[in-house]
């Protein structure tokens, strides 16, 4: 456009000109002259517009093989200009949508490597024992125990895949929490419960501590799993005789609940790491799979609460989960 405001003035200070001229010569030198003037202006614009096309060719070859976006000049308010914005901004939008993509196609890959690795030495255990059940002359006591065992090795690939399947939802954002009111001490009974046998042949005290008045707003089968597999972590890490301790509270604030035990605690250079997908300290038991405590801080930051650790090595373990009123 400012060409093209160039170019009128040109024209019209040349008919001015003429006027004054008064002479048909001056007058034919004038607008010879200014037709000039308007053809290198028109030069001077293409040339311009041809350098400027040529910078914007050479930035989109640049995006073909680049992994991070080029630089690109700052755009000019013409046509052009807006042009070489807009597709400076597709351009960043393709790019981020790609790393995306890139990052769930990486997490897909990495969530069945780990449910290949964790699933293929108990079906490797149920197989071999599924041979020797095949064996006519085997004694009735072992049968009984590799059944047992079989038994026991189904239902830890049906706990693992259950458990992998709600925290790749939790973690994808698609499963749905449907909050309700409900007595805390209901909430922990029904945490509680599954783990009470575990933890009477172990001979370890479970006690809670709670008042019967405390409520609190959660999705209660969700926390209650949860919250389960804080304990049932606890119990695994206390020796026979000690003690797992529940223990609720409430402030203006918050709905506290406190899960420790006294058991053989957890490693400094584990502390930082135990929330994460399959980590395994080096107090972890021979069969955990690492995941339990991933789930528990998913369900819980999904309903806008909190979880902490704090251990030392031979001085247990204390879990601190707060749920935040809304």
């Amino acid at each position: 456009m400012t060409y093209l405001y160039l170019k009128f003035l040109i024209a019209a200070a040349a008919a001015v000109l003429c006027i004054i001229a008064g002479s048909w010569k001056t007058a034919c030198i004038i607008l010879l002259l200014s037709t000039f003037g308007m053809v290198l202006c028109d030069i001077i614009t293409a040339y311009s517009y041809k350098k400027r096309i040529s910078v914007l060719i050479l930035y989109l070859t640049k995006l073909q093989d680049a992994v991070i976006l080029p630089d690109f000049d700052e755009c000019r308010g013409d046509d052009l200009g807006i042009l070489q914005s807009e597709i400076y901004k597709l351009v960043t939008l393709l790019k981020e949508q790609s790393d995306r993509e890139g990052q769930q196609k990486r997490y897909l890959a990495d969530m069945l490597s780990d449910i290949s690795h964790q699933i293929k030495t108990p079906l490797a255990g149920i197989t071999i024992m599924t041979d020797l059940l095949k064996n006519p002359d085997l004694p009735p006591e072992k049968r009984a125990g590799f059944v047992e065992k079989i038994d026991h090795q189904t239902a830890k690939i049906t706990w693992l895949v259950h458990n992998l399947l709600t925290l790749s939802q939790l973690e994808a954002d698609v499963l749905k929490l449907k909050p309700e009111t409900v007595p805390a001490e209901t909430l922990l009974s029904r945490a509680a419960a599954p783990l009470e046998l575990l933890a009477e042949v172990q001979n370890i005290t479970l006690a809670l501590e709670c008042d019967a008045k405390i409520c609190m707003n959660c999705d209660i089968s969700w926390t209650a799993e949860a919250l389960s597999n804080i304990i049932k972590n606890c119990i695994e890490h206390t020796g026979e005789g000690g003690c797992v301790r529940i223990s609720v509270w409430q402030n203006n604030f918050s709905t506290n609940i406190q899960i420790e035990d006294n058991g053989c605690g957890i490693a400094k250079e584990d502390l930082p790491h135990i929330f994460e997908r399959f980590y395994k300290g080096k107090h972890s038991a021979k069969d955990s799979i690492g995941i339990g405590l991933a789930m528990a801080k998913q369900v819980i930051l999904r309903q806008n609460g909190t979880i902490e650790a704090e251990s030392a090595e031979g001085e247990g373990s204390r879990f601190l989960v707060k749920m935040y009123t809304k």
